[in-house]
């Protein structure tokens, strides 16, 4: 890993030196766009829309588009008074309980490494933080933008997870929020009997991303000079349940026989969606249709 970022941690009088490196990455398979017939990169000029003009990155600011279309230009010179601190520091705010923080203000994840004579209060302050239960709250100015942010623990290290600001967080608006929709009391318990079966530790080594795998295999095979396999069709998803009740049921017991390794009983699922189909049809033509209000 390569540092991106250096600075310190300010807590109170105490000031720990750090070094940030991106503790993520992406594994994503990356393309070139090129030429089909001879496979030459395709490139892109940087031209202006009123005179045809290509433009150097010297001659390019930043434009804002007003309601009226009409664009604000905006120089260098009008950012350099901008209260956006350069001091380099991540400064602590507060600490609070972990879970008193919505995940969906998490946007990216940086390692903290002690830097030169940091080491000391680096782990003070880490173990005090483990020990606590708690995460710091803190402010950070990086790529430009300030963002509040947390500090926790990770495997001895400090995580500095940066967050977004409340109004960037958008709120849901669906219609079916609106909907009188009623479940019932055995529909909620069968529901909550499938999650108990399903409970298990969390061991992100047991998945995979097959897609990437795939897609890898195949430019290997290309680059073999092979002849690229098809991967077989993936049976397609079943449909909404037809019954709540019933479909909850079934994956109850499914759940169960995936964890005893017992295996399915020939014919047992088809004849249990035939069955289900039968029941709702039934149930169909019973229920009378409602009044509008």
């Amino acid at each position: 890993m390569r540092s991106i970022w250096k600075g310190a941690i300010s807590f109170g009088l105490v000031t720990i030196p750090i070094k940030v490196y991106s503790a993520t990455e992406q594994k994503d398979v990356t393309f070139h766009q090129v030429h089909r017939e001879d496979g030459g990169r395709i490139r892109y000029k940087r031209v202006c829309t009123l005179d045809g003009e290509e433009v150097s990155y010297s001659d390019i600011a930043k434009g804002y588009e007003l309601a009226t279309g009409e664009i604000v230009v905006l120089t260098d010179e009008d950012f350099e008074d901008l209260p956006l601190s350069t001091s380099r520091r991540i400064d602590v705010l507060q600490f609070t309980p972990a879970e008193q923080i919505d995940p969906i203000y998490f946007a990216k994840s940086y390692y903290l490494e002690p830097d030169g004579q940091g080491a000391k209060p680096y782990m003070l302050l880490r173990n005090a933080l483990e020990s606590s239960g708690q995460v710091a709250v803190v402010k950070v100015a990086l790529r430009q933008r300030e963002s509040l942010a947390t500090l926790r623990v990770r495997d001895g290290v400090f995580v500095l997870e940066t967050m977004f600001w409340p109004d960037e967080i958008r709120k849901p608006d669906f219609a079916f929020l609106e909907e009188d929709v009623e479940v019932r009391p055995q529909e909620l318990q069968m529901a909550e009997s499938l999650i108990s079966t399903m409970e298990a530790d969390f061991d992100p080594t047991e998945y995979r991303d097959a897609y990437r795998e795939a897609l890898q295999e195949v430019i290997e095979a290309k680059v073999a000079g092979k002849e690229v396999i098809v991967p077989p069709e993936v049976e397609e998803e079943a449909g909404p349940a037809v019954d709540l009740m019933a479909a909850l049921r079934a994956s109850v017991e499914a759940a169960k026989r995936e964890r005893t390794g017992e295996p399915a009983k020939p014919g047992k699922a088809a004849k249990a969606s035939k069955e289900i189909a039968k029941d709702a049809e039934e149930k169909a033509q019973k229920r009378k249709p409602r009044k509008s209000a």
